[in-house]
């Protein structure tokens, strides 16, 4: 008796039947997902390899004209030096005593002191202004794919 409530059991127990029009449709959907998620991941790529190449461009333009800006301003200052140095001569031949010349070193040393102090200030001034100009376009960059990234 039990084979024949085996058999019975064995013939009400239905097994699932495979679909393969229904198995390639669900591969095909898979597949073009995987093919959408590709050219999203692409295109967000392309997009921040351009603005990485923008900023770099725009870096090494604003770097070009800062090196300019600091190169007048040191040939400038140089300049400005050496026309003291060379009125300072003049002014030392000309001088009739020791006394005067101690007064004319004297009051050149003071002022060159006080210009190279300005000089150092102005120096300063252009070269932090030159780094925060170099680094922003870089520093924006990056903000805006931090941005994204937390987006994401």
């Amino acid at each position: 008796m039990s084979r024949t409530k085996t058999a019975e059991t064995i013939e009400n127990v239905e097994f699932p039947s495979f679909d393969a029009s229904k198995a390639t449709d669900q591969i095909r959907a898979f597949a073009e997902k995987g093919v959408e998620q590709s050219k999203e991941a692409y295109a967000k790529l392309k997009t921040g390899a351009e603005e990485t190449q923008k900023a770099l461009e725009s870096t090494y333009e604003t770097a070009k004209t800062v090196s300019n800006d600091l190169s007048l301003k040191t040939i400038s200052a140089l300049r400005a030096n050496a026309e003291a140095g060379f009125s300072h001569l003049e002014a030392l031949i000309g001088a009739k005593s020791l006394s005067e010349v101690v007064e004319l070193q004297t009051a050149f040393l003071r002022k060159r002191v006080e210009s190279t102090v300005e000089q150092a200030k102005d120096f300063q001034a252009v070269a932090s202004k030159a780094a925060e100009d170099v680094s922003k376009p870089i520093k924006t960059a990056f903000e805006k794919a931090m941005k994204e990234i937390k987006v994401a």
